[in-house]
């Protein structure tokens, strides 16, 4: 299974190194052409108004749309789960408008408020690693949403169909088994259009 990481901003390198662990190749993801090669694409970390613009510049937005209206998984992170929601907390204009859910910038607190917990998420035997930077939180989702964990009680990482949303930076860490499940939904959405 190929899987691209967007390259426009973030840690792209770092989801490329976990997404081979969970044994996909991994490609960077610079120009529009190349999403036809891919079976499923990564939208990393970074800051989502950037992110956004350049989506924009490049021709990315209605391309990821249609990608993803092939029935080709999306994964977004942080800033990447921002850019996935129908609708942003505030005045902010939502960017791909994909996944059924609201999101609130930044929710918990600027950079030094950043932490790493341990996260039980549906789907995954044992708890991950996960590392919060300036992290984003879904604060409401649609029905067709499943959520897959929580923190303090607010939603960190959810599914809606091939869709996957974590707030925090699963590819900071040496624990790979949340590129594993996204890599797993890719395989299922491969062999459901086969």
């Amino acid at each position: 299974m190929k899987i691209g990481v967007l390259a426009l901003q973030g840690a792209v390198a770092e989801h490329i190194r976990s997404l081979e662990a969970a044994g996909a190749e991994a490609v960077a993801i610079k120009r529009v052409e190349q999403l036809d090669e891919l079976h499923g694409l990564v939208i990393p970390g970074g800051e989502s108004t950037t992110i956004g613009k350049l989506m924009r510049k490049y021709e990315f937005m209605d391309a990821i749309r249609q990608f993803s209206a092939q029935g080709k998984p999306l994964f977004g992170t942080c800033a990447g789960l921002i850019v996935l929601a129908d609708r942003i907390d505030g005045n902010e204009e939502a960017h791909l408008k994909l996944m059924d859910m609201t999101v609130a910038r930044n929710a918990f607190g600027r950079q030094r408020e950043s932490f790493e917990t341990d996260l039980d998420v549906k789907g995954i035997d044992e708890p991950i690693r996960a590392v919060f930077i300036r992290a984003p939180l879904i604060k409401e989702v649609g029905a067709d949403v499943e959520v897959l964990s929580t923190y303090n009680d607010e939603i960190v990482t959810a599914r809606q169909g091939t869709l996957l949303a974590a707030s925090y930076h699963p590819e900071l860490t040496d624990d790979f088994r949340l590129h594993a499940y996204f890599l797993e939904m890719v395989k299922e959405a491969a062999a459901a259009k086969a």
